[in-house]
């Protein structure tokens, strides 16, 4: 990986690229407040850690991915994620060397497709130590300068998958790998921490 001056979401793979063609991939390269901006325009809001983890168990309650226990079901795979050695070889299995378009794995047991792989996703947490009260009260943790991050990326293995794997970014941070998804129906507006 190497830094690429010029890229943002309109020109994910640098400054004479464009998102042209690129109408069914997730949008990258988006920094906290710019997923916000966006929600926020479109009369949404992020998910809170708490909601994006039950959206992403899809009613299995406990699994450890979106689908089940396994990763690979009948050797088949349900997610983007990295396969080879980290960062000069991707084996590229699950049929994908970067991004896989929406849809391309089955949705989970709510509808929703690719909450495990493919690209992180900004909640509107800040990081901190995870407390289990947060699955009952979704307010999130109200510590530290970076946000929470969900779902794991095509750039990283199998264990990103996880539904209860957590991540870290700092707020200004984008990348290839950096994405985002709103929720479908605004809450009642909270104070942004």
């Amino acid at each position: 990986w190497t830094f690429q001056k010029g890229a943002d979401w309109r020109h994910p793979y640098g400054p004479r690229s464009s998102i042209t063609g690129l109408d069914d991939l997730p949008v990258v390269h988006v920094a906290f407040a710019d997923a916000l901006a966006y929600a926020s325009w479109a009369g949404k809001d992020l998910p809170s850690e708490a909601e994006w983890e039950f959206a992403a168990r899809g009613g299995l309650e406990g699994a450890e991915f979106a689908w089940g226990e396994e990763f690979t079901p009948g050797g088949r795979y349900q997610a983007n994620t990295w396969q080879g050695e980290l960062p000069w070889q991707n084996a590229k299995e699950d049929g994908y060397e970067w991004t896989a378009p929406v849809g391309s794995f089955p949705p989970n047991g709510f509808g929703l497709h690719e909450m495990a792989g493919n690209v992180w996703e900004w909640t509107s947490d800040r990081y901190g130590p995870y407390d289990p009260r947060q699955a009952a009260d979704p307010r999130g943790a109200n510590i530290g300068g970076t946000r929470v991050i969900r779902g794991g990326s095509w750039h990283f293995d199998a264990n990103s998958a996880r539904c209860g794997l957590r991540y870290t970014h700092a707020p200004q941070d984008a990348g290839f790998s950096l994405g985002f998804r709103v929720v479908a129906e605004p809450r009642t507006p909270r104070r942004r921490r």
